[in-house]
């Protein structure tokens, strides 16, 4: 039996240990360690904002409108973000970005848990957090390539980075749901601010060689490079198109949720944060599926999949009114975009010219952080004169057709690619 486990050893590492092999970088490890933690709280604020703003106004639109408050900026900074990310030292962006985070997370709690947090008080915070996110996620997307020594490792590390994400978003949702029924809202605020503090830590504990200066033209000039690659890159403008419009149609249903849990579902903010568990643990799983994946080939195939499986997801979830059956819609719902991103996001990286990644990624954040408060603005608009359910279905059938469309661009998509998989080593 012992010699059956040497000659099993000596084949290479486990299948978790390949699973997890990024987490060999110092960098990484350390960037992982402390994200996990303020990731969670980024997600108790999250939930404990959407609750917190449909207990002081009932409104599906005021839903809306705080999450177009709070990703707006996005939409006019993040092209010009992904300019400055390509010419500043990318851990100094980090580092500040996490402060001033932290900063709006302590005057949320201060306002909340003092009883004198307003609407407008939620409105302002969420812009001005819009404008961090804007240069932070960009920044956080690209400077993992320079944690990871080994490029083989690079799509392992954007997977766990989403799993990462996810696993906080599953833990997240529902340590706020208990926290928002037995406190209140504003220790969820708290807890968000305290833990930027793990991150910051980390990314000064970092052994990593200042940024080079970058040569760089006016800003404007090098934004029109950067669209004009996107443009012109089949690959990449089509893995951006997607990811926009299922952000545009199909996310919204995440900030119709607390209507769902209250009024269709008939519970409260732990119906809410179950729900919105759910759609983590399903990111999560979907997250680990492409940790362990050995090879990229076929993730072009895998997007188009998960998006028609999302809309269906959201479609069968509106006509819901079980919780035992929205829970699993929730999972395959989470499972399947979380697919699409993760799939979309490690095709890019992989293709992107190296003096472009920036802007690419910029636009990349684009196609979710800036589209998707859009759609909800849109979808609480909707909501308001139709109800939740019938706006849900209405966005899960529009998912449908851009999945549809994906797919009949897979062939032009691959002729492209595959030549650049094998230029790098990907293919033989």
């Amino acid at each position: 039996m012992s010699g059956n486990r040497d000659a099993e050893n000596q084949k290479g590492p486990s299948r978790f240990g390949f699973a997890v092999r990024a987490l060999r970088h110092r960098n990484y490890r350390l960037f992982f360690g402390g994200q996990e933690l303020s990731v969670i709280g980024t997600w108790m604020t999250q939930v404990a904002t959407s609750w917190l703003v449909y207990r002081l106004t009932m409104s599906p639109l005021l839903l809306g409108l705080v999450s177009f408050s709070g990703q707006v900026p996005a939409v006019l900074l993040t092209p010009f973000a992904g300019v400055w990310v390509d010419r500043w030292d990318r851990r100094t962006v980090l580092k500040t970005t996490q402060i001033l985070a932290m900063i709006q997370s302590f005057a949320l709690a201060f306002l909340a848990l003092s009883g004198r947090i307003t609407i407008w008080h939620v409105l302002g915070l969420s812009m001005f957090q819009g404008a961090i996110n804007a240069f932070d996620i960009p920044a956080r997307q690209t400077f993992v390539v320079e944690m990871i020594e080994d490029r083989a490792d690079l799509s392992n590390a954007i997977a766990l980075n989403s799993s990462m994400m996810n696993g906080a978003r599953l833990v997240g949702p529902s340590i706020a749901g208990l926290l928002i029924a037995k406190f209140g809202e504003g220790y969820c605020f708290l807890i968000d601010g305290i833990s930027y503090i793990a991150v910051i830590i980390s990314l000064t504990l970092m052994d990593t060689a200042p940024g080079e200066p970058r040569m760089h033209e006016k800003l404007f000039s090098e934004l029109k490079a950067g669209l004009r690659y996107v443009r012109n890159f089949d690959p990449i403008r089509s893995i951006l198109l997607l990811i926009a419009f299922l952000s545009f149609v199909g996310l919204p249903y995440m900030v119709l949720l607390p209507v769902f849990a209250s009024t269709v579902l008939h519970g409260g903010p732990n119906t809410f944060g179950f729900l919105t568990g759910a759609a983590g643990l399903g990111a999560f799983i979907s997250a680990v599926v492409l940790a362990m994946r050995k090879s990229i080939v076929g993730l072009g195939r895998r997007m188009a999949l998960t998006s028609f499986t999302l809309g269906a997801s959201i479609i069968i979830f509106g006509f819901s009114r079980s919780i035992y059956i929205s829970l699993p819609l929730m999972l395959i719902a989470g499972f399947s975009m979380m697919q699409v991103l993760a799939a979309g996001n490690t095709i890019m990286q992989t293709i992107v010219d190296e003096d472009k990644r920036g802007r690419v990624m910029s636009f990349y954040s684009l196609t979710f952080v800036g589209i998707t408060p859009f759609g909800s603005l849109v979808a609480g608009s909707i909501a308001n004169h139709i109800g939740a359910p019938a706006t849900v279905i209405i966005g899960g059938v529009l998912c449908l057709l851009g999945a549809a469309w994906f797919y009949s661009r897979l062939e032009a998509i691959r002729k492209i690619v595959r030549p650049l998989y094998v230029e790098r080593g990907i293919l033989p």
